[in-house]
């Protein structure tokens, strides 16, 4: 055990000195398996990755990934902003409640955090610094609307974790609609008050906002915003009820999105080869983190690790509770050091014996799970929503602004996770009444 109680300082160690986190993974989990097997180390370490590499679950990754990219190149993406700018401008807080509001549709169509969050980011900082919002404002709403690709389903994070976990990817999604959407509706409300609160002043020669015919809005959204709600639903549909696997579904997703964009007039050649190599960008550096990081489990598990958590729990009188705490608090702090792919790689397959042989209810601590991981995203000084907004922000823009402007959203998702906890029914309900019918 002692091998096991050394892989995971060493594993930090190796990241902090700037290799990364796949290779980090990988060169541990060797040194462990040699202790653990010996000459057939690799052998066994060999079968790892094999095993992750062919899940079929996994394959449905690259599919939405492949979807949003396809949205965002396209330009559909930036006019649905527009579409949702022109309809809550007036409002008070308007354009911040449009960009939140447009992160909330597009995670939901493209399902990776980072890139949501670039996309909304590049359309809404310009438009809220033209109507005089502040910047901590414009930054906690950006990177807030940004992490809502963890909690808005289909969620590339719970496709990965309902596979490590052994459980019904279409239980898991249901079971996050319900908190996914409480917490777009906390975020909407605190935006909306701080704009009666504080409106924006804009100042005299400030371009006004766009002004549009009634009729003319309407045929925007039923032809931008409609189609692309109806994509999500039959994506989300099909897999909820028992119509299409998680992989079937992302293939028709993507397949829509496709589609949308030939009808749109926005199809091309160069456009098609750039959502490509996105989509294969980051579905390597994903899959190859799930290959790696099942290694090391592996490894870790082989060295006498589950043991090693049992004898802490055991020897801290944790019951049911205080474990699912210690489970939480333990994914918050790895959120510091890793990303969202290897957290839920190193933690998932750890923690989930002990939660089925407590009797909790799987779906709802990995909704517990995918909210301390969002929160953990967004929280300084290590948060790597602050990074992704810090490589597009103009130079105004200050580390310090965007660490008070997560503050509020971060508390909200401390509710929405305290509501969750206190009320289960908020993720178990659904998945009982809907999935497979």
């Amino acid at each position: 055990m002692l091998i096991a109680g050394l892989m995971f300082p060493a594993l930090f160690a190796l990241i902090l000195l700037g290799l990364p986190i796949a290779f980090s993974l990988i060169v541990v989990a060797v040194g462990a398996g040699l202790a653990a097997f010996g000459e057939v180390a690799f052998n066994q370490l060999y079968g790892s990755f094999y095993s992750a590499s062919t899940n079929f679950i996994l394959s449905a990754i690259p599919m939405f990934i492949l979807m949003g990219a396809l949205l965002e190149r396209s330009g559909i993406a930036e006019r649905l902003f527009r579409v949702m700018n022109l309809w809550l401008a007036r409002l008070p807080g308007g354009l911040a409640l449009a960009t939140v509001a447009m992160g909330a549709i597009f995670a939901a169509a493209a399902g990776v955090v980072g890139a949501v969050e670039v996309m909304i980011g590049m359309m809404a900082i310009p438009a809220m610094q033209r109507a005089r919002y502040g910047n901590s404002l414009i930054a906690g709403t950006i990177c807030a609307g940004g992490s809502l690709g963890t909690m808005i389903p289909p969620s590339v994070i719970a496709v990965m974790y309902a596979s490590l976990a052994q459980m019904s990817v279409g239980k898991l999604l249901a079971g996050m609609m319900v908190p996914g959407l409480l917490m777009v509706v906390l975020f909407l409300g605190h935006i909306f008050i701080h704009g009666l609160i504080n409106p924006p002043q804009p100042e005299p020669g400030d371009p006004e906002e766009e002004t549009v015919a009634l009729g003319e809005k309407l045929w925007l959204t039923v032809t931008v915003m409609l189609p692309v709600v109806l994509l999500i639903l039959a994506v989300l549909g099909s897999i909820l009820a028992g119509i299409a696997s998680p992989t079937e579904a992302a293939a028709v997703g993507a397949a829509g999105a496709l589609a949308l964009c030939v009808l749109n007039g926005r199809f091309s050649v160069p456009m098609l080869r750039d959502a490509l190599a996105i989509t294969v960008r980051i579905s390597a550096m994903i899959l190859l983190i799930v290959a790696a990081g099942t290694m090391f489990m592996g490894a870790f598990a082989a060295n006498g690790g589950a043991r090693l958590i049992r004898e802490f729990i055991d020897s801290a009188g944790l019951g049911p509770t205080g474990m699912i705490i210690f489970f939480l608090l333990v994914v918050f702090v790895l959120g510091f050091v890793l990303d969202w792919t290897a957290n839920v790689l190193i933690c998932v397959p750890l923690f989930t014996p002990f939660i089925r042989a407590a009797g909790i209810d799987p779906v709802w601590f990995a909704t517990l799970v995918l909210i301390v991981i969002q929160t953990g995203y967004l929280t300084p000084p290590m948060a790597s929503s602050i990074f992704y907004l810090k490589s597009i922000a103009p130079p105004g823009m200050t580390y310090g602004q965007m660490c008070r402007g997560v503050l509020p959203f971060i508390a909200l998702q401390v509710l929405t996770l305290l509501l969750v906890a206190s009320f289960p029914a908020l993720a178990t309900w659904l998945p009982d009444r809907i999935v497979g019918f």
